[in-house]
């Protein structure tokens, strides 16, 4: 492997650098099992081989793509080992200058929540992040995501350490590349239509007839309510006629609408109620 020592302070190493150098050898076996399982480098030192006055200051080194050639007294072989061929013959080197920008985090989701539930905008901490890279790997960088947040199946909120998506990319985030988001999930809102509910008499003295003899209501609350029977079987409509004489009237009707729920129209307004003496 190639280890690159003495980046200038203003400048990084770009991409498409080469970090691999393939050798063929020859020596005793024992040797060469020993260099199999050593851990080799083979040191780049950029502030001495790419400046051309090693003396001085970095001021000439510019950013820019370099040939740096393979030196065999570099490469941590041993007296006892003859090297046949090396390959490539020269490293490829990108330098770019380092800037610096700071961008605010944007949660990316994947996934479909439970029915009846959406997600609402996700709190980030920490909300902004610096990153630190070749300029133009930041330059390109519109926008700052996540990876994708699974919401598959959700039916509650949660906070969860995400990752920045900066995978494969030369570029240093602080005061890190690991956020905490809280996905905050809320049940979605709906609507339904309850046609011909009975339309009951309370507390009648004699035969009551009701005409029409039901009412038709739309009714509006969270998703699990207005699809849950039980609660939906709880909605009453009736007339109370304990005060009403024997005859004819016209009047409203009431509704009984459990906790949760909203209606927002119903119909019919009025009520025939024969009473007979």
């Amino acid at each position: 492997y190639v280890d690159y020592l003495n980046i200038p302070n203003d400048m990084v190493l770009a991409s498409f650098n080469t970090d691999k150098i393939e050798i063929r050898v020859r020596g005793k076996s024992r040797l060469i099992r020993k260099l199999n399982n050593a851990d080799a480098k083979y040191p780049v030192d950029l502030y001495t081989d790419i400046e051309f006055d090693p003396v001085g200051a970095s001021d000439s080194i510019e950013p820019g793509s370099y040939l740096i050639p393979v030196y065999k007294r570099r490469l941590p072989m041993g007296r006892s080992i003859q090297i046949l061929s090396i390959k490539p013959y020269y490293l490829s080197v990108k330098l770019e200058k380092k800037v610096s920008k700071v961008f605010q985090v944007k949660v990316l989701y994947s996934g479909t929540p439970a029915q009846g539930y959406r997600a609402l905008d996700a709190l980030v901490e920490p909300s902004n992040i610096e990153l630190t890279g070749p300029a133009t790997h930041i330059s390109a960088i519109s926008e700052l995501h996540t990876k994708p947040v699974d919401l598959t199946n959700a039916n509650e909120s949660f906070k969860r350490k995400i990752p920045v998506d900066l995978e494969g990319l030369p570029i240093k985030a602080a005061p890190d590349s690991v956020v905490t988001v809280t996905v905050q999930l809320e049940q979605q809102h709906v609507s339904q239509t309850i046609e011909n509910i009975p339309v009951l008499a309370w507390n009648p003295a004699s035969q009551v007839t009701i005409d029409p003899p039901g009412i038709t209501i739309n009714i509006r609350g969270p998703y699990e309510t207005v699809n849950n029977k039980n609660i939906l079987n709880k909605i009453e409509a009736f007339i109370d006629v304990k005060d009403m004489k024997p005859g004819v009237h016209e009047t409203h009707a009431n509704i009984s609408i459990p906790a949760g729920l909203i209606m927002t129209d119903a119909g019919p307004q009025v009520f025939k109620v024969a009473i007979e003496e």
